[in-house]
């Protein structure tokens, strides 16, 4: 069956697409949620209205979301997370907490659905993550985990060196002495 979308149907097609889908999909699913019409020469019209009304916002709001995406790049975002040895994070840092991050810096309401980000991070460094503004911009964006404090876990502290051999070679030498007397 020929239908014209009226909304957009994750998948399938975008508001004003013309497609020809499954009669069975029409029927029980498309029609009744008045998601889509039958396609007749009145329906094909008003969708091509439709459709360039749509494309006149989107080209806007890309507009708008490559404005955002331009300030986004310039500067890394650091989250700050608590830090173990070797660098690795107790927790993680999510989709969420980024998507929170690049809100706060001014790019709108974000959500954690638009945030691409693979598996959580769980350590320390600088992670280039991609952000779907619209469905036409993607902004990438520099994430930088850093621990909190601003200390690095991996590098010891100076008293840390300097005790640490002195107290191994007096363990050493004590069952020594013990076993000569």
């Amino acid at each position: 069956m020929r239908v014209v979308f009226l909304n957009d149907v994750e998948g399938v097609a975008q508001a004003g697409e013309i497609k020809n889908v499954a009669d069975g999909y029409a029927r029980n699913f498309l029609l009744p949620r008045k998601l889509a019409a039958a396609a007749n020469s009145s329906t094909v019209q008003q969708a091509e209205s439709r459709a360039r009304a749509l494309a006149k916002e989107q080209e806007k709001t890309d507009e708008a979301a490559r404005a955002i995406a331009a300030t986004l790049t310039k500067t890394p975002i650091v989250i700050t997370a608590r830090v173990g040895e070797q660098g690795r994070l107790f927790g993680s840092v999510t989709a969420s907490d980024i998507a929170e991050a690049v809100s706060a810096r001014g790019a709108g309401n974000i959500s954690h659905r638009q945030v691409t980000l693979g598996a959580p991070i769980k350590d320390v460094g600088t992670y280039e993550v991609p952000v779907n503004l619209t469905r036409n911009v993607v902004a990438t964006v520099s994430v930088q985990v850093a621990p909190e404090g601003g200390a690095t876990p991996d590098a010891p502290t100076a008293e840390a060196e300097t005790s640490g051999p002195e107290e191994e070679v007096d363990e050493e030498e004590a069952p020594e002495n013990n076993e000569g007397d």
